[in-house]
């Protein structure tokens, strides 16, 4: 994988083009920069049915409209009436219906005189009502700047969206070469240290209906990735935490775990990625692995202290 490089003195920047994809994306600093951490919504980019699509209760008219929305992806301002229809595989006259309507509510807006249409504040409000409640990101802020300060590298927090995990929480060193995703941008599950410790973490039909899902997704690919899934899940038994080993992105190296939130939720999951220089196996196993592995448990404890004052 190419990294991408951009130096401005005194500031962070990524050079145009960045975010045609999320993975690898580096940026390099001349001057040290403090540690970051913002919270965003997940972005999209996949479709929105999921695996229900023959249930007699899913509404596909909504999920169409859904899949409009999340044909954006993290970075991109405006998109052509071609490319939603591109990316969505849905008719153009299907797409027109659904980008009017949204456009009438606020879900998008519209450049009339360049035929493209941008996403709306509709989607942002939705968001920070979901964030205002997401106590986690919060409790998890200490770990992750100490993570950062410790590793020298990227470190997130992701909630699961689909196949993907999407950060909703970050920080980072001050490094002078660090990956340059940041919060909402959207990564593989079956491929990269965060997914593979959210896998772990499932019931057993949970990971049993995702499993299926990456199985479709996947095709051909799917045998190898198997066995690699199931090296982490021992793995995990094994030190309770996950790595993922130049296998996402040939030059980035990265190691995960995962977050039990209580009462039945869905877990988040926590990484340390960075160059494969920077997170060497030796590190990852004897450094940073323990380290994530006890950050997670110490944010499990700082969400049960909440809820247990509440």
């Amino acid at each position: 994988m190419r990294f991408r490089v951009s130096e401005q003195t005194g500031q962070s920047t990524i050079g145009p083009g960045c975010f045609d994809r999320a993975p690898g994306l580096c940026q390099r600093r001349r001057s040290p920069v403090r540690l970051q951490f913002r919270i965003s919504e997940p972005g999209g980019g996949m479709p929105a049915s999921g695996g229900f699509t023959e249930d007699r209760r899913y509404v596909a008219a909504l999920a169409r409209g859904l899949d409009v929305l999340q044909a954006f992806r993290y970075g991109e301002r405006w998109l052509t009436h071609q490319e939603i229809t591109r990316r969505t595989g849905l008719p153009k006259a299907t797409v027109s219906r659904i980008a009017f309507t949204l456009v009438s509510l606020g879900y998008l807006r519209q450049d009339g005189a360049k035929g493209s249409y941008g996403l709306g504040n509709g989607g942002l409000t939705l968001g920070f009502r979901v964030l205002v409640n997401a106590e986690i990101a919060a409790i998890a802020r200490p770990e992750l700047e100490e993570l950062a300060q410790l590793s020298q590298a990227a470190v997130s927090l992701g909630v699961r969206h689909q196949l993907s995990m999407v950060y909703i929480a970050h920080a980072r060193g001050q490094a002078r070469l660090t990956l340059s995703l940041d919060v909402g941008a959207r990564i593989p599950i079956e491929s990269t240290s965060m997914g593979r410790a959210f896998l772990c973490a499932l019931p057993a039909h949970r990971r049993a209906e995702l499993d299926r899902q990456l199985q479709d997704k996947l095709g051909a690919d799917w045998g190898p990735r198997a066995a690699a899934l199931d090296r982490a899940a021992q793995q995990w038994r094994d030190t309770g935490f996950v790595t993922s080993e130049a296998e996402w992105e040939s030059d980035i190296n990265a190691v995960g775990a995962s977050i039990d939130p209580g009462h039945g939720a869905e877990p988040y999951a926590i990484n340390v990625g960075g160059p494969t220089n920077v997170l060497t196996r030796e590190r990852m196993y004897e450094e940073l692995g323990p380290r994530v592995a006890q950050a997670a448990r110490r944010i499990e404890q700082g969400l049960r202290f909440q809820a247990a004052q509440a």
